[in-house]
Order: C-alpha cells, then structure tokens, then sequence
C-alpha cells in the first residue's frame, strides 16, 4: 500500500470516526417502511405496514420483546422483515409498545397489561381484514404470543410462529450461573428491587450484549477495523446501531418482576399455573398450529430452552425451523432474508389453505421424540430424598454415579439437601412450648412473600397475602360468635378455600377444628369431641340438625350483601365492629396444644384421633421433605380436609413446603388434565383407590407430556399403584402411612419398591416390630418377660416409643424392651425386610378367625390386585358354620375383562392355600367410603349371592377355585 493510499485511507477512517462521534452512526440515507397506526391504546399501538397496498395476503401480527422497540422488524431496508413478509405476498402488522420511559404510565406497566395489548391487538387486526391472525414474535415477543394463545386459547390466532422464545426458562440462565443461584437471584430482585424500579434502556442494551459477550466484541472489533472502508459498513450500519443502544428500551419494573417471579423462578411457561389478571393460564389450551425457529448457536435462547414448546403445549401440531443462527440472527440478518420471512409466508398461505407447500427447511417435531438433555423432575426427587430417608453417603453416592455423573445431577442433589435439610433440622428443634402452627406457617409465608400465589380454586389464583386477609376477617367473625381457645369447633365444609380459612382462622385463635366427616355418624362425632356448635357451608349445613349443638352455616359474603338471614357471615369486612378480647394472641399455638380432632371407623367403632400441632408440624414438614416440594410446585388436594392425607399431608405439605395449594371438590378424569395444565400441578394428592377412574379413563390430550411428577397419599392398591406408575411415567407414587395415634410415620420415599410403606420419617418416632401371637391376639414374651424380634420378613406388631410430654389418649405399653421403656400400639402388623423397609401385614382388628387358622385378608387383597383383569379387591370375614369366620374376597373387573379360576389360582400362588381366600366374588360396584377405602360393611351385608354370568364367583378346593354353587355356598356359611 503506498503513502497515497495510506494518507487517503487514515482521512477516510478520520472522518468515519467523526460522523459517528457526532450522530451516533453513519449516515445511511436508508427510508423506513411505510405504516399507519390504526389503533392507539394505553399499552401499545397498532402499525399496519403498507397500507396503500392491497391486503389480500394472510395477515401477520409481530409481537417484539419488551427491550427493544418495534423497529426490530423493519431495522434496515435490506433485512426488513415487513418488506420481505410483504413482497412475499403477507400482510405485515406490528405491536409497537413504544419506550415506556416515554409514557404515561408505561413504568408500572405489568406483564398481564402486554398479554392483554396483543390480544386486543388480534381483535383489532380480525377485525379489519376478516380473517383469522397469524400471531409471531421474536424472544420474549415469542413468548407473549405463547402467552396471549394460551389466555385466548387460540381463538382468532390462525397459528403460532416464534423465533427464539424460550419456554423452559431453566434452560436459558445465562453467563452458566447455576440454577439454585439464578433462581434465588430472581426471587431477591422480584420481590425486592423489580417490583418498583424499571431497567434502563441502557442497562437492557448492555446486559443483552453481555448475555453473548464473544460475540458482541467481535462485532466491534469488525466495526472498527472497517473503519476505512464507508461502502463496506453501510449495508450493516443500521443493524449495528440498532444493536449498540438505538434499538432498545425500558423494562417496566412490574412486567419484569413478575417475568422472572413466574417463568424464571417457577418456571411456569413450562409446567403451567400462569396467572394473567388472577386467571390461571396454560400453554396446554393452545391448539393453534406452531412454528418455531430454534438458533443452533443462540446463546440466549439455546435449543434447550425453545424446544420444550412440544412438551408445554401437546395439543397443536409442533413445527421446527433450525438455523446455523445467533439470536439476533433469527430475525435480522443475511440468514432471516435468506430463510427466516420467506418462510414465514410461505408458512402462512399454507396454513390459510392456499395450496402453498411447506419450504424443506420445516420439520415437523413428533410429540414422542426424547426430552432435551438434562435431569427430569422424578430424578430430582430421587436424589435429593435419599437424604431425607437416611439412606446414606454411599447411595447418595451410586445414584449421583448413575446419572452419569453430570454436573446438573449433582447441583439437583445439592439442591434438594439445601431445601430438605433446614426442614428437617426445623423438625427435631420441636419441643412441646415451640410456637408452631397451621396459621402461623401461613402467616410466615405471607409476610415472607405476599405476592406468591397460595390457592388456586376454580381457575383463579389467590396471593399469600389475599389469603392472610381473609383468614384474619374469619377470625373476626368467629370471635364474634364468641368462639374461645381450646374450644372445640365442628366443621363440616367441602374442600375449597373457605374451608381452609375457616380451619385456619380457628387455629389462629387457638381454637380445636373438630372435622367431621358428615353421614350419619356426624352427631355421634360431634358430641364425641364435645362440640358446642359446628360450622358447616350452605351445602353441607341444609338439613343438619344435631341436639345440644349449634349450627353456623358459614356465608362467604359482606355483611351488607343480601342473604338468608339463618346463614352466618363469618368474614368481617370492618375490624372496627369488633373488639378484640384481651386473651387473644394471633397465632400462639405450642407444639403440645391439641390443634384437630380426626375420626376413624364408622357407626359404635367411630374413635377421634387428637391432633395436636406438632403432629400437624411433623406431617407437614415431614411430606415437604420427602416429597422435595419447593416453591416451584403445585400440590392438588382433592381429599377431603377431614382425612389425614388431607389436612396433614396435601395442606400441610404444600405449605410447609412454600408450593401452591390447588384445590377441587373431586377428581374428575375428563377434566383433570386440563386442570393439571391450568394449575401448573406437578404432585397430586391421593386416599386409597381415588385414582381409580383416573388410570382406567380414556387418554387425553393434556395428558401427553404432563408436569406431575408425584403421586402423594396413602392406602393405594399395589395393582393400581402398578397402573398408575406405568401410565402416568415418569410420575410416581409416594406412600405414606400414619398411625392414628402417637407420631408414627412411614414413607416409601424410593418408590423402588411398590407395595413397600418404606422407612420411618426423620422427626418422627422411634418404631420397633415386636413378635406377635395372632391367635392370642398378644405380644410374645422371651424368659426374661421381655418382647422379642420378629425375624426377617416375619410379621408382628408395630411399636412407637412414646416420647417425653407426649399427648395421647390411648394407653402406652410399659416395660415391652427394657425396663421403663414406653411404647404406643399401632395395632397393626407390620414386616421388615433386610434393607429395612416396613410392609404392611394387616390391622390386628381386621384379622380372620378361620376354621384353618388365623387369616390377614390384606395379604390376599394385595395379590388379587396385580391381576391384570382387576379393579378393585377387598378382603373381609362372614361367619361361617361353627362359630368361625369365613374368608371372601370381593373384585371388581376393568372394562371388557373376565376373571377365571385359574387366574385366582396363579394370582394367590404365592399364599398357603389355607392362607387364600375360601370365596372370591365379582361385584358390579366396590362400595367405598367418601375417602375411597372399600366399605366392608356394605359387602358384609350383601352376602354372597348365587353367581351369574356376568358376576361370577368362586370357591376354593385345595389349591385351586372352581365356579361356586348353592351347595358349595351353603356348606361353608352359616345360615
């Protein structure tokens, strides 16, 4: 190069350098696509591009990000995506939400206000061209569409293109931060910093640079070595100005708090529960066509985080557009002029039916291809709780080793030590004075973080502090009606919100919440637990009369509102009608304060189990843990708050575990999955066979790909617990098992062995299996007076070491070890394996005086049940002739399968014969109780009828069953 060149080359560089310090850029002389604004509303305003032009093409809405202004699709004249969506015969409309900091208004603006904006935006783009929109947007523009369908559920929205959206959040944390540091970040800044501060244009445009640092600096880099050379930088010019700072705008402190609160810290784009304006939202109600561009180099929005839309949105058919592409060069750039928008078009007229064939680079994605990489939600749960159930370094060790040994497995382990592990240290900090109670954890939460969403019922979502609120104006009502501590209180209310509130108030006031499960035991119930007055709602209250107690329907209304004037307003709008009394302490309840009164057995077998608040506390906190529930799930409670695996394990756990509590009035299989996608529900609490119509219902849709990771409960049938985990995978079952009294919990934490009740929770009490004479109904005694072990496998009866200062109503066994020891009775048989887990033999009331011998009809229930032909089993006694008992089994057949002799023979082959049962019957119906445990008095009283076709029975002779007949019937009944 000679000195001529150089000279000229060093002047031309020069004055480059001084028209970009004086305007910022070169000059480019480049026009601006035309538009009109059509509509202006508060939130944004509509641009239709072209309008001169003839709008006979599919319409286009485009949706951008809330940090970059609307220009992103028109930056420059050779890579306008409105340009090309118009020459290639679309129509072009733009969502411009301007630059908020310019406004009025536009900094408070919440992200429910953009999602509301696009759709009004629909409305208004259908409404001028009649025809249906197809709605795109680029990063989080993509995701307000993926938002605004979902609210809309697709109505208007012809289909859905987005270009880099992610939709599993988790997977787009940048500068690679860990996710429990990203997550906790993102709690931190939502709940203390967002809510009331925007993020600057500059700090948008610098924090978007720093997200792909290599890449921004090579730009520059490039930019100023090309310095010398104006004809080479211009056709790149408005890009890169746009980029550095011109193109970007304020972040509105609500809408971006609520963003990360939602879709970075619960991660509700993917596993569902999002709420717009209290509405909860699901990706799941989409079922408009998709189109999604996935940048193969995007360190933004990485493959990973974009391609979950075909797990979060299983209804539509999913397509894929895979570009050698960074993020920014999904929609600007030589690769979006090139590919990008002509196949936008084409992707359009061919979903409006215009015969256009889809380009070669559309790859339709099959909703059953592998999930990305990366550790799914069960094996979070598996690693995390062998910490729980105590198993030890070494397993914690083999499992890290067998998920091969990757870095998210062991953050995912170390995660759920970090959430289980304070938890548990909580439980042993329990003494009987610790202040701890159903209402002070809500209270905590509240305080806490009372923006987080708490319930959700009927599709509408309730915060921490919502909730605070009413259970303080309930308060003021029950104290109103003159409702004391210790007092015991009837409830008899469905499971809603207001029944929560209304035991939770009770418990704040240190009142007892006596549940009765209604029926015809509720008087007996009632004056069992002395009740004084029951609150009942409407539904339960209509007809309800018990003599010496007072009824209060409860009214969820304001006091000026018009209602019967018989029903009772608990909620008190305004405190200053009601005097607080000077005994009244919020939320003052001691671990050893008796807090619930639960009932067992029906009719003169009805027995109340005393539930004091740290039973409660222990529970609760006992599920979180061994269900690794967190913030990010969403426990669905459709038992009834009068059941234990209500009130102790689906509340309790949910909240002690700081998840939402959705809640329903019953389990419907046609509309569950819909309300597992609406709701975000990741664990579903369960009492015995109450997921039975759903695992025998038809497939559904929603089902496809569903966010439930667990199954929460007790009393499952091991047949139908094989069902429900062969269906429903990768979702398991949790088992647990309580006794009704003393601190007795077990749970299958590992899931590895179904059937299994596994091992003793941590806080819980101290269990020991003691040899039992199941004839003599008593303890086995060694020469030192002593009980003994049982050996391995051996059944006997299952002790809890009874604790200091413990509260019970049953008699503790003294001196059953060692001298002075004190145990409670579970009253039932337990085995232990050589791993040490616990399975159940059978409740010591519940066995079998047959003429052969003593027999538990659990055991010939479980092996009927894993027939494959088999509903329902149930085993029981009927007296037989002699003074003894015999044994019946009763099923219920799965749709169009019948039941042979053989299959009971090969089903109980395992049991002695004397040990199966001497009848088994086929019922059209298993009568249950309302927590679905099958209800033996019922088959009691229905005998055994004469066999039919369609309701065939069986006898057993020897080691087989042949079909029963009158005369076979006869000889073994009495009567």
């Amino acid at each position: 190069m000679g000195i001529g060149e150089r000279v000229a080359r060093i002047g031309s560089t020069a004055q480059n350098v001084l028209e970009v310090a004086r305007f910022g850029g070169l000059e480019t002389g480049e026009v601006s696509a035309p538009y009109a604004v059509v509509a202006r509303r508060r939130v944004y305003r509509l641009r239709h591009y072209f309008p001169d032009a003839p709008g006979d093409g599919p319409p286009v809405l485009l949706v951008p990000p809330l940090m970059l202004s609307a220009e992103v699709y028109d930056v420059a004249a050779a890579a306008s995506a409105v340009r090309i969506l118009r020459d290639q015969r679309a129509d072009p409309w733009v969502v411009d939400f301007g630059a908020p900091e310019h406004e009025e208004g536009g900094l408070e603006r919440t992200l429910a206000d953009h999602v509301l904006g696009v759709s009004d935006a629909i409305d208004r783009v259908r409404e001028a061209t009649g025809r249906d929109v197809h709605l795109a947007g680029y990063s989080q523009g993509g995701m307000f569409c993926y938002q605004t369908a979902a609210y809309r559920r697709s109505e208007g929205i012809a289909s859905l293109i987005t270009f880099g959206a992610p939709v599993d959040l988790r997977g787009a944390i940048p500068l690679g931060l860990p996710e429990e540091v990203a997550v906790r970040g993102a709690n931190f800044l939502a709940e203390h910093l967002l809510g009331r501060r925007a993020l600057p244009a500059w700090a948008s445009s610098l924090g978007f640079r720093l997200l792909d640092p290599a890449k921004s600096l090579q730009q520059r880099l490039d930019f100023l070595l090309a310095l010398h050379d104006r004809e080479a930088l211009l056709p790149r010019e408005n890009q890169r100005r746009f980029l550095m700072g011109e193109g970007f705008v304020a972040w509105p402190g609500p809408a971006l708090a609520d963003f990360m609160r939602q879709f970075l810290q619960h991660n509700r784009m993917l596993q569902g529960g999002f709420t717009i304006e209290d509405r909860l939202v699901t990706l799941a109600d989409i079922d408009s066509p998709i189109l999604t561009f996935v940048g193969e180099v995007d360190e933004i929005a990485p493959a990973d985080a974009v391609r979950p839309i075909r797990r979060a949105a299983p209804r539509p058919d999913v397509y894929e557009v895979a570009l050698r592409a960074g993020h920014f060069g999904l929609v600007v750039g030589s690769r979006a002029k090139e590919t990008t928008w002509p196949v936008v078009a084409a992707w359009a007229r061919h979903v409006d039916g215009e015969g256009e064939p889809l380009p070669d680079s559309v790859r339709k994605v099959e909703h059953d291809e592998p999930a990305p990489n990366g550790t799914a939600a069960p094996d979070r749960l598996r690693y995390g709780l062998e910490l729980v159930a105590g198993a030890g370094v070494g397993a914690v060790k083999g499992l890290v080793g067998s998920a091969t040994g990757s870095v998210r497995a062991l953050q995912l382990l170390t995660r759920e030590a970090v959430v289980s592990l304070p938890r548990l240290a909580r439980l042993n900090q329990v003494q009987p004075d610790t202040r701890v109670s159903l209402a002070q954890l809500l209270g905590d939460h509240a305080r806490r973080a009372p923006s987080d969403v708490l319930f959700l019922y009927e599709d509408r979502a309730y915060s921490a502090a919502e909730a605070e609120r009413r259970v303080d104006n309930v308060v003021l009502g029950l104290l109103q009606m003159g409702v004391r501590e210790g007092e015991p209180v009837g409830v008899l209310m469905g499971t809603r919100p207001s029944g929560l509130a209304t035991l939770v108030a009770l418990n704040r006031i240190g009142a007892v919440a006596v549940m009765l499960r209604g029926g015809e035991d509720t008087g007996r119930e009632a004056h069992l637990a002395g009740c004084a007055r029951v609150i009942a709602d409407p539904a339960h209250a209509e007809g309800l009369r018990i003599e010496g107690v007072e009824i209060h329907p409860f009214l969820l209304d304001y006091p000026e509102a018009k209602r019967d004037p018989e029903l009772t307003a608990l909620e008190v709008v305004d405190p200053r009608n009601v005097k607080l009394p000077a005994w009244y302490r919020p939320n003052d309840g001691r671990a050893r304060d008796l807090a619930f009164v639960l009932f067992t057995g029906e009719g003169e077998r009805t027995r109340q189990n005393r539930i004091t608040n740290g039973r409660w506390a222990l529970s609760a906190f006992g599920t979180a843990s061994a269900a690794a529930l967190t913030g990010e799930d969403t426990v669905f409670c459709v038992n009834p708050l009068f059941h234990p695996s209500g009130l102790l394990t689906s509340v309790g756990g949910a909240l002690a575990g700081g998840s939402r509590l959705a809640m329903a009035a019953n389990l419907d299989p046609e509309t569950f999955w819909d309300e597992a996608r609406r709701y975000g529900i990741t664990a579903v609490a369960y009492t015995w066979s109450q997921l039975g119509g759903l695992v025998e219902a038809p497939p559904h849709p929603a089902e496809r790909g569903h966010p439930v990771r667990l199954f929460i409960g007790s009393g499952m049938p091991q047949g139908m617990w094989r069902r429900v985990e062969e269906r429903f995978a990768p979702a398991r079952v949790l088992e647990f098992w309580a006794s009704t009294e003393g601190e007795a919990i077990l749970a299958n934490v590992r899931g590895s062995k179904r059937g299994s009740l596994g091992r003793p929770l941590p806080g819980s009490a101290e269990l020991r299996i003691a040899r039992y004479d199941q004839e003599a109904r008593a303890l086995i005694l060694g020469e030192d007076g002593l009980a003994l072990t049982p050996r391995e496998g051996e059944p006997g009866l299952l002790l809890a070491r009874l604790r200091p200062n413990a509260s019970t109503s049953a008699r503790p066994l003294r001196g059953v070890f060692a001298r002075g020891d004190a145990w409670l009775s579970t009253e039932t048989l337990f085995s232990c394996d050589e791993d040490g887990d616990h399975w159940l033999y059978e409740a010591v009331g519940a066995l079998l005086d047959t003429p052969e011998g003593v027999v538990a009809p659990q055991q010939f229930a479980n092996a009927l049940s894993e027939l494959e032909c088999v509903d329902l089993a149930a085993g029981y006694g009927l007296p037989g002739r002699g003074g003894k008992v015999v044994s019946v089994a009763a099923l219920t057949l799965r749709d169009g399968d019948a039941l042979e002799g053989d299959d009971l023979t090969a089903a109980l082959a395992e049991l002695e014969p004397w040990r199966r049962p001497a009848i088994v019957r086929v019922v059209d119906e298993m009568p249950r109780t309302p927590w679905y445990r099958p209800l033996i008095a019922d088959l009691r009283e229905q005998g055994v009828p004469l066999p039919t076709k369609a309701r065939p029975a069986f006898v057993r002779s020897g080691g087989s069953y042949r079909k029963l007949t009158k005369a076979s019937r006869d000889k073994l009944l009495a009567g």
